[in-house]
């Protein structure tokens, strides 16, 4: 199965500890989401996707087996599901799938950067 990696499966040490193998990430390749941004997960300080006709979501596209499929479901769980997505990957199209959760669970202005804590932009005051 092809997946779209994203968010905090992208570390190797977390992806093998849930996977079994860092193998599949290793030998995975870089790609690119069109059309959405990663932004925060409501009540949570992990990832999801949102549609953003501008955006682009930079992540890695693997192949796993159906053992890893499993533990790496269980491991994202309730609210994501498996979504059909296109990504580019050396410039060509290439049909996968990603865990998103629902869009009214996105903070749509909470960007959510790899390997940094979840930001939100200036919003005034408070911001």
């Amino acid at each position: 199965m092809r997946l779209f990696l994203y968010g905090t499966l992208l570390d190797p040490g977390r992806f093998a500890a849930i996977a079994g193998s860092a193998g599949p990430l290793r030998a995975g390749r870089p790609a690119v989401l069109r059309g959405a941004r990663r932004v925060v997960l409501r009540g949570t300080p992990w990832p999801t996707l949102l549609a953003d006709g501008r955006g682009t979501v930079e992540g890695r596209l693997v192949r796993v087996g159906p053992a890893a499929l499993r533990r790496l479901s269980a491991y994202e769980g309730r609210p994501y599901r498996l979504r059909p997505v296109t990504v580019y990957c050396r410039g060509r199209a290439v049909a996968a799938l990603a865990w998103i959760a629902p869009s009214g669970r996105a903070v749509r202005n909470a960007l959510w950067v790899p390997g940094r804590p979840a930001r939100r932009p200036c919003a005034g005051p408070r911001g």
